[in-house]
């Protein structure tokens, strides 16, 4: 299956405008790639510039693309939310421009009880400009909890 021609709305359980994500790029169960084109629409973006909490949401539906793909595409069950349950070690070394597109990479370094801890960096072409890890939560579909 080619990634790229996945619609991304069907992974995520957030809808426009708070869509972060623009394509699946990679997949594998450790790691995940998305691209992301920063344009003026994003309702993270001010004075030209995508802010800091977008680049936040960008690495946290990352992950939820890399949940919604197991679940749809692997496992055949619905879209689970997913909560952030700790940022740690955020690094953020520059916000990208509009017209710039960003690439996102999450590695998986444990999963348990329904947590999962991955580290994450965003690249404008060869340039680090984020990086962090991250813990998600996920609710099990139907779950109130």
């Amino acid at each position: 299956m080619e990634l790229s021609n996945i619609d991304i709305h069907g992974l995520l359980p957030q809808q426009e405008p708070f869509i972060m994500v623009g394509k699946l790029v990679s997949f594998d169960m450790g790691k995940t790639v998305t691209q992301t084109l920063i344009t003026e629409k994003n309702i993270f973006v001010e004075d030209g510039v995508f802010a800091a909490p977008g680049l936040i949401e960008n690495i946290a539906q990352t992950c939820a693309t890399r949940i919604g793909y197991i679940n749809k595409y692997i496992i055949k069950k619905e879209i689970q939310l997913g909560f952030i349950g700790a940022i740690r070690n955020l690094k953020l070394h520059r916000c990208p421009k509009v017209g710039e597109l960003i690439e996102t990479t999450i590695i998986t370094e444990e999963e348990v009880f329904g947590m999962t801890l991955v580290s994450a960096t965003i690249m404008v072409a060869d340039e680090l400009i984020a990086e962090s890890s991250m813990k998600i939560a996920v609710r099990d579909a139907g779950s109130n909890k």
